[in-house]
């Protein structure tokens, strides 16, 4: 009982806001006791755990429901974590394992599963780009230049999507691979990450599910720096075919070549560096181009790009215009919330679980709904 009852009680506490003390002393519990309950350092009574669930506002039930085992994760850092990095990263995992399960079975209920309908490109020695181009060319896109919408494009191959809100340094994202329910991607969208950054970690992950099928093991926590490099030269074709990617450099080859990089980017709707790097792999240029761009965007505007920055406009008129949140959103899961709510196949506070809503927040939701019935 205490492993999902330690997992639980962090989870519905971040959810609400709440900390540890603030939570302790509505259960009626010292601090050190709610911490120790929490960490799995000691096993409550019956009492305590009941105490816990009504300062929760939930059931005794929903607090002690045990987390699915997620061994096909693929979550991997470049340094090594801390034990406050280690936590999230378990707690990220445990998330997701109920996000998923909660996904399958209102598919399961509603019928509406979507295959993942590429695995036979996992066969084979393929280069990634080579995997990249026949993908796209199946998919037969409407918009040549770029992907409409990667969420939509990614859930149409049978592949879910999830955003969470983490401040591990350096996480993006991570994907699972699931036989049974098919493969997902968890984008990280912090405030500080660029919607372009998470675009091309979406097809990154999805470069990886198809390439790197064995390598989904949950305690491996090492990145592997071939595979990382398979997965950006896949995201980067996938994103950006040669072809019209060449085509759109050329056409642009009049402009000062720091507007052709904007200019590119906004095109595809990828980051600079993914622009950057694929000239470098063209042989168009050379790895000194990201400290060149670096020092002539400063140059220009003053600004100093970080680790997680994307240039700004560079006046109110040019491109590139800023990617907005709602250039990158995923709505599979909600349409099926509210499929088998209207169905009454589900309850509200089943909706307002699966979307990791409060009450509150799902009646507004089921409001907004009615304006278009």
């Amino acid at each position: 009982m205490s492993n999902a009852l330690g997992v639980n009680l962090r989870r519905y506490r971040k959810k609400q806001g709440t900390t540890q003390g603030d939570l302790a002393s509505r259960a009626d519990l010292s601090r050190v006791a709610y911490r120790n309950i929490e960490t799995v350092k000691s096993e409550p009574k019956e009492s305590t755990v009941r105490a816990l669930a009504k300062a929760l506002g939930i059931s005794v039930m929903e607090l002690l429901r045990p987390a699915p085992e997620m061994p096909n994760v693929r979550f991997r850092s470049q340094q090594t974590l801390s034990a406050q990095e280690t936590a999230e990263r378990e707690q990220i995992v445990v998330e997701t394992g109920m996000w998923l399960r909660d996904f399958c079975a209102l598919e399961d209920l509603l019928d509406d599963r979507t295959p993942f309908r590429y695995a036979d490109y996992r066969r084979g020695n393929k280069r990634p780009r080579t995997v990249a181009e026949e993908i796209r060319e199946e998919m037969d896109f409407a918009c040549e230049q770029c992907i409409p919408n990667v969420s939509d494009a990614l859930e149409d191959m049978g592949v879910k999507v999830r955003f969470i809100e983490s401040t591990m340094k350096k996480l993006f994202g991570l994907s699972v691979s699931d036989d049974e329910c098919g493969g997902a991607v968890v984008i990280n969208r912090a405030g500080d990450v660029p919607v372009e950054r998470q675009i091309f970690t979406a097809a990154h992950e999805f470069g990886h599910l198809l390439l790197h099928a064995s390598s989904y093991l949950a305690d491996e926590l090492e990145e592997d720096r071939k595979q990382e490099d398979e997965a950006n030269e896949f995201a980067s074709y996938f994103l950006m075919p040669k072809a019209d990617f060449l085509r759109v450099w050329n056409e642009n080859r009049g402009l000062h070549w720091i507007d052709n990089i904007l200019n590119t980017k906004r095109r595809f709707r990828v980051s600079y560096k993914t622009v950057i790097r694929r000239l470098i792999d063209e042989g168009v240029t050379d790895r000194t181009l990201y400290r060149k761009f670096a020092v002539a965007y400063r140059r220009r505007t003053g600004r100093t790009l970080k680790f997680k920055d994307e240039p700004q406009p560079l006046t109110k008129s040019e491109e590139p215009c800023r990617l907005d949140p709602c250039d990158f959103i995923e709505d599979k899961l909600g349409r099926l919330v509210r499929d088998a709510l209207q169905d009454n196949k589900i309850t509200l506070s089943r909706a307002a679980e699966v979307l990791d809503l409060s009450i509150e927040e799902m009646r507004r939701g089921v409001a907004s709904w009615e304006m278009f019935e």
